[in-house]
C-alpha cells in the first residue's frame, strides 16, 4: 500500500508517492523531478525551504510535522487564481478536451515540445514554483496572464505551440508609475535570474527534465515558465490540476 503524504516522517533514503508529493510542492526550492526518491536533490529542496521560508538557521532536511504544516502555510499564503488560467476558446471546458495523446506535429520529432496532447489541467509543479516566486518577490504585483490554450484556441489564433496545453504559464508584472518598457525588460531579466537560482530553472530548453523559461528574445516583458522538457513519466495526468483544491490536494 502506497504511503500517503503526511502520514510519515520523510528523510533521505526514503521512496514513495508521498515523496513525489513533497517534490511537487517544493518545486520552487531548487526543484528536482517528481520521481519519488528522497535523494540529495530532494534533501537540498527541503533544506532550502527550511532555511528560506521557515527561517531555520540550521535546517536538517527532514520533513516532520512542523515542516509539513509550514508547506501548507506556503499554499495558504499564496493562493492561485485559476480564472485567468482557463482556456478562452469557449469550446473546451477551460482545460482542453483530452485529445491527441501520443500524436505529434506533422514533420516534427516525436518529443514533448511537439506533443499535441491536451493535458487535463495545469502541471502542479509549475504553479507551486509560481508560489515560490511570489514569496521571493513580495514587493512586486504579479498577474497570471495566460496558461491553457487548447488545440481549438490554437486554430482560432493561428498558433501551433503546444506548451500551453497544460505545461506552461505566463506571468506579467504591471508597470508602476514612472516606469517604461525598458524598466519592464530589465525586471523580467532579473526575475528569470531569480527562478534560475531559486527554482533550478533553465533559460531555454537545452537540458532534459528542467523547468524552462523563455529567453528575453521571445518574452521581453513577461515571464513564461514551462515543463516541456520533462520526460513523459513526469507528466502523469494526476500531476495536473484544474482548480485550487486539486492543486493543493495530495496525490
Amino acid at each position: 500500500m502506497a504511503e500517503r503524504y503526511g502520514d510519515r516522517l520523510l528523510r533521505r533514503g526514503m521512496r514513495g508517492e508521498d515523496v513525489v508529493e513533497l517534490q511537487l510542492r517544493l518545486a520552487g526550492f531548487r526543484g528536482t523531478v517528481p520521481e519519488g526518491d528522497f535523494g540529495p536533490g530532494t534533501e537540498l529542496q527541503v533544506r532550502c525551504f527550511q532555511r528560506e521560508f521557515m527561517g531555520d538557521a540550521d535546517p536538517d532536511g527532514i520533513v516532520g510535522n512542523k515542516t509539513l504544516a509550514v508547506i501548507d502555510r506556503l499554499a495558504a499564503d499564496y493562493p492561485i487564481d485559476f480564472a485567468p488560467l482557463r482556456c478562452p476558446c469557449k469550446v473546451c471546458n477551460g482545460f482542453g478536451q483530452g485529445r491527441y495523446r501520443g500524436e505529434y506535429r506533422a514533420g516534427k520529432p516525436e518529443i514533448e515540445a511537439y506533443h499535441l496532447n491536451e493535458y487535463p489541467g495545469i502541471h502542479r509543479m509549475v504553479l507551486w514554483t509560481v508560489r515560490t516566486l511570489f514569496f521571493h518577490e513580495p514587493d512586486l504585483e504579479f498577474v497570471l496572464t495566460s496558461s491553457y490554450r487548447c488545440a481549438e484556441r490554437n486554430r482560432q489564433t493561428g498558433r501551433r505551440s503546444t506548451n500551453h496545453h497544460g505545461k506552461a504559464v505566463d506571468i506579467d508584472v504591471p508597470l508602476r508609475p514612472g516606469e517604461d518598457k525598458r524598466d519592464d525588460m530589465r525586471r523580467c531579466d532579473r526575475l528569470r535570474g531569480v527562478l534560475v537560482e531559486t527554482a533550478h530553472a533553465q533559460i531555454g530548453w537545452g537540458a532534459r527534465n528542467r523547468k524552462s523559461l523563455e529567453p528575453s528574445t521571445i518574452a521581453p516583458t513577461w515571464l513564461h515558465l514551462d515543463v516541456r522538457c520533462y520526460d513523459a513519466r513526469y507528466l502523469r495526468d494526476e500531476f495536473f490540476c484544474q482548480n485550487l483544491a486539486s492543486l493543493d490536494r495530495p496525490l
